[in-house]
């Protein structure tokens, strides 16, 4: 990463030294209602905040993303209930959020931006290891998907971009790990799935699959617009905020089986 912030080096990483990453981010943007989307459409840059007790990882973030056209860091937080502030004043788009900092973690902070603001930003999870228990904890609270520390600057910049903007899961494939591995072991129907019709329980089984509203259509046969309908019922039925939600509900009742 350059230190002053140029383009024109991308090879950085937050954690300095790491290029490695463990899962990708899925590029294939289905355009969404959010408020940040409609923003993006607009030309507006996307607002960000970062939250993280250490100061090095916020700097590096923001050379990061503040090197973009159309990303904009509005806000830095050290704690979890400083974070809560910045986001109320800032109102940002989105929410680079630290699992662990002190006074209120990552967790709890998600879940109090979530429940005190009529239009709540994304909000991304930073975490060290995809598997760690608290991934999951902060997916279950609200959060839109997780990136990894040593995720490379083009990710850490495709992630943000993607949960503004879109309707895709971030990192699919894990998120349906995580879910997964938390299922029911014997399910129970929920209480939801009887209010489902037949085509929304199936596209929320594509959903579930990490798949776009493109992609649903492509394989179910009928329009995007009628998919992005059906998708809106299932989340209103499920109660879920967006799709990563409605993705850990699916797996976590055992609507959608874990094998």
């Amino acid at each position: 990463m350059s230190a002053d912030g140029r383009r024109g080096d991308r090879t950085g990483t937050v954690e300095a030294g790491r290029t490695d990453v463990g899962v990708g981010v899925d590029m294939n943007v289905d355009v969404g209602g959010t408020e940040a989307g409609r923003a993006a459409e607009a030309g507006r840059a996307v607002r960000v905040v970062l939250a993280d007790d250490e100061r090095m990882v916020r700097t590096a973030l923001r050379v990061i993303l503040d090197a973009e056209p159309d990303l904009k860091v509005v806000g830095e937080a050290a704690t979890g209930a400083e974070a809560v502030s910045v986001v109320r004043a800032a109102r940002p788009d989105v929410v680079l959020m630290d699992v662990r900092m002190p006074e209120v973690d990552g967790i709890r902070a998600t879940e109090q931006i979530l429940a005190g603001m009529a239009e709540p930003p994304r909000i991304v999870v930073v975490t060290t290891f995809e598997n760690d228990s608290s991934v999951y904890d902060a997916l279950r609270a609200g959060a839109a998907g997780f990136l990894l520390k040593r995720a490379a600057a083009e990710e850490l910049v495709g992630a943000v971009r993607l949960v503004a903007r879109s309707d895709s899961l971030l990192y699919p494939a894990a998120v349906r790990a995580l879910a997964a591995e938390h299922a029911r072991r014997r399910p129970a129907a929920p209480p939801w799935a009887a209010r489902l019709t037949d085509r929304e329980a199936e596209v929320l089984r594509l959903v579930a699959t990490g798949l776009t509203n493109a992609e649903i259509a492509a394989r179910t046969g009928v329009g995007r617009a009628t998919v992005k309908t059906h998708v809106a019922a299932v989340l209103a039925k499920l109660g879920a905020r967006d799709r990563t939600r409605a993705v850990v509900l699916a797996y976590e009742s055992g609507f959608v089986g874990a094998g």
